[in-house]
């Protein structure tokens, strides 16, 4: 049977009372409530200097909203709790990087792809040993984002010591630490956060080869005519307008 270890943070507390603050009030029909998570760079974080939610998905959201004459009301809502507050109607959009999964797609609905990645590894900087996929993980304490797909991958590995965070820069922070032995995730997140964050001596290594690429969309509430008139642009012009986005963060298309 896994163990799952859950690191639980005040962090989803304080979401759940943001989002909820505006549950039930009557809105704007041209305002779109849109849930973004904090620590998702390059895809959403809040900005240190400007304290405002930021990056590719976030970006990529405004842009349609605008096209579509509609104006973008982001909130900060932690990642387990982007849908549940998305299925309870505390926001009407999910811009994040969370990937279209089966289990996902039970629950909510999904725009067409915008991007698409795989998970990536990190390890300590002195870490020896060859790791070419997640079965090499399998006598590791190995790190992984709370409700995320990665979770999944790792326990259907067979990784038995998995332990779960809130956000992959704490995952990080124990890994350089010696509190786990590796950290699998968004391999665009892992590597903006070592290319650009704390000087941690860890490295990704370069043989590792996640499952395969899977889906990042815009979410919505299942059959939400939101979500066909998001894919109608997608469909047209403003497709075009995704790439200088993913361009900008750094991101291939």
């Amino acid at each position: 049977m896994h163990h799952l270890v859950t690191r639980r943070g005040a962090a989803a507390g304080i979401g759940a009372a943001l989002v909820t603050a505006c549950a039930r009030h009557p809105r704007d029909p041209h305002v779109v409530v849109v849930g973004a998570s904090p620590s998702g760079v390059p895809f959403s974080y809040v900005d240190p200097v400007t304290n405002r939610l930021t990056g590719a998905m976030v970006d990529i959201a405004a842009m349609l909203l605008a096209r579509l004459g509609l104006v973008a009301d982001f909130r900060i809502v932690p990642f387990a709790s982007l849908v549940p507050s998305l299925m309870t109607g505390r926001i009407d959009l999910i811009a994040a990087a969370m990937l279209r999964t089966p289990a996902r797609e039970a629950l909510v609905g999904f725009s067409d792809p915008v991007f698409a990645y795989a998970g990536g590894l990190a390890v300590r900087g002195d870490t020896a040993g060859h790791f070419p996929d997640l079965a090499s993980l399998r006598a590791l304490r190995v790190g992984a984002q709370l409700g995320t797909r990665f979770v999944d991958q790792l326990h259907g590995a067979g990784v038995a010591q998995v332990v779960t965070y809130q956000g992959l820069g704490d995952m990080l922070r124990d890994l350089a630490h010696g509190r786990i032995d590796a950290a699998y995730g968004d391999a665009p997140i892992l590597t903006t956060i070592l290319r650009v964050g704390p000087r941690w001596h860890l490295r990704m290594p370069g043989e590792f080869r996640g499952p395969a690429k899977e889906q990042l969309c815009l979410i919505g509430r299942k059959a939400a005519p939101l979500l066909a008139r998001i894919d109608h642009q997608l469909d047209g012009p403003a497709r075009a307008g995704i790439a200088p986005i993913l361009s900008h963060w750094g991101l291939n298309a």
